[in-house]
């Protein structure tokens, strides 16, 4: 279990780990920092955040590759903080994992905002009633294509009854859409709904996630009949005829 207010700074910039440890103290966080990869991953076995603020040009091992090592082990909130603010290092941080992104030099305030934004997204209750999910009585599974969707586990198995991996956006995403079939949702809606904040035409995340969920529960990801495109709007989910 990790602590509610626990957060772990990866950055290799003594000033800015200094920095950020006096004022997310400051704003109530337990923090914790250290210098690398490596330091980062020992923390990580010893005690588990409720986020990690993860710069993404450490040296040794960089950030997105540690970025990808805690989504596949630890249910945590990640945010990939890049020096060079280049849109190549945001969708790729994204396409790791990764809940946000921040360029440097960033506003503190900012920074606070974006890590109650996510905590709240990690801390909040995940049952589908409460998250505005509606379902019939006793209805804790349904089929989605020719996989299995377990509401109360969080969980999405294939036909043979293996688990298909999710990670908390790519489930929050496809529980949304299977709650509302046949209904367009906007991105704006998507994401409030996810991770109730508003849609930046800039920002690919949705969009990166909507396709890796593709391909993991489409026959033909190319062609998708579960998740579709409805042009000039976003997504819509259309129940498979079993």
């Amino acid at each position: 279990m990790s602590d509610v207010n626990r957060v772990l700074v990866v950055d290799d910039d003594p000033g800015v780990r200094e920095m950020l440890d006096e004022y997310l103290t400051d704003q109530g966080f337990e923090s914790v920092v250290v210098e690398s990869a490596a330091a980062a991953r020992e923390q990580l076995e010893h005690q588990t955040p409720a986020l990690v603020l993860l710069d993404i040009g450490l040296p040794g091992e960089d950030g997105l590759s540690l970025a990808r090592h805690i989504r596949e082990r630890f249910d945590v909130g990640i945010i990939m903080v890049s020096g060079a603010g280049e849109t190549v290092d945001r969708i790729v941080g994204l396409e790791v994992g990764a809940d946000d992104y921040l360029a440097k030099p960033f506003d503190l305030r900012e920074l606070r905002a974006r890590l109650r934004s996510v905590l709240r997204r990690y801390q909040r209750a995940t049952s589908p009633a409460e998250q505005g999910v509606t379902q019939a009585p006793g209805a804790s599974r349904v089929h989605v294509g020719m996989n299995i969707l377990n509401l109360e586990n969080r969980q999405l198995f294939d036909k043979a009854g293996g688990e298909i991996p999710l990670t908390r956006m790519e489930y929050d995403l496809l529980e949304v859409l299977v709650a509302r079939p046949n209904r367009p949702l906007s991105r704006d809606q998507l994401l409030q709904l996810t991770q109730n904040r508003d849609w930046d035409p800039t920002d690919r995340s949705l969009d990166i996630r909507i396709a890796r969920l593709r391909g993991k529960i489409e026959a033909d990801p190319d062609k998708p009949q579960l998740i579709q495109t409805v042009r000039g709007i976003g997504y819509r989910y259309v129940p498979a005829r079993l």
